[in-house]
């Protein structure tokens, strides 16, 4: 929608940006810059097998809200500025494992979920965040690879086992050709303990079992948590800046999101 109707739509039910709520874009450019600072996500306590995450930026401040208007307050608008900083994210992978095709595997919405907002808000971060990156020469799309194959409590209030458990079985995946080099990046809007990302990122390794498709994975942002100081030469984890090549901030968080 453009030309005088969008005007139009603008006169009646002004535009606001979705972090701040200063009139104007729907992400202003400052609470856009806060979801262009790629780096690692590592929860308090790391699942076991959770695959190596980035965040594009930090779950805190005017993101938070940003995030909550998209997924729960129908701002289906926020797709776009939200999938760019995903692709941001995606981006770091596709960096550090060059000239591979990368599949967007969403984490599929429960089923209470899609009732209540309508719509699969992940999936459509995942779409704008493939375009974003085909945009710039990067060989990607969607790939739901992914099922919902049970029911599960609210996460609030569980320990990191106990999210764990709740998760379990949860899962299932697609019957779908995956392309032997491509790169599977599982994508979600926010982490925090990191059981989801780790239970979804080992249905699709059981799924292919050979070993040839690295399972990876990608949020908007994650819950931030103190940084650890290191010696000189020294970076944790597999991940780094893609625009500087600076030592990713860690990121977690015990709330919120899985």
């Amino acid at each position: 929608m453009g030309g005088p109707v969008a005007s139009l739509v603008d006169l009646v039910l002004p535009r606001t940006c979705g972090g701040c709520g200063v009139p104007g874009p729907v992400l202003c450019r400052r609470c856009a810059g806060l979801l262009a600072r790629p780096r690692e996500a590592t929860p308090r306590r790391v699942p076991w097998g959770m695959p190596p995450t980035v965040a594009a930026g930090a779950y805190a401040g005017p993101v938070r809200p940003a995030v909550v208007a998209f997924k729960e307050r129908g701002r289906a608008e926020l797709a776009g500025p939200l999938g760019a900083a995903l692709a941001l994210a995606v981006a770091v992978h596709a960096v550090l494992l060059p000239g591979r095709p990368v599949l967007l595997v969403p984490v599929p919405s429960s089923r209470a979920g899609l009732r209540a907002r309508g719509r699969d808000h992940v999936r459509e971060l995942a779409v704008a965040a493939a375009a974003e990156l085909r945009a710039v020469g990067v060989e990607a799309a969607p790939a739901r690879l992914l099922a919902r194959s049970g029911r599960v409590r609210d996460s609030a209030g569980l320990s990191v086992a106990q999210r764990r458990a709740n998760l379990a079985g949860t899962f299932a995946a697609r019957t779908a050709a995956v392309p032997p080099r491509a790169v599977l990046v599982v994508v979600d809007d926010v982490v925090t303990s990191g059981a989801t990302l780790t239970a979804a990122a080992g249905v699709l390794a059981r799924a292919r079992p050979d070993g040839g498709t690295p399972v990876l994975a990608a949020v908007v942002a994650a819950t931030p948590r103190p940084v650890h100081r290191v010696g000189a030469g020294t970076l944790p984890g597999r991940c780094r800046d893609a625009a500087s090549g600076a030592r990713p901030d860690r990121l977690s968080g015990p709330r919120d999101s899985d």
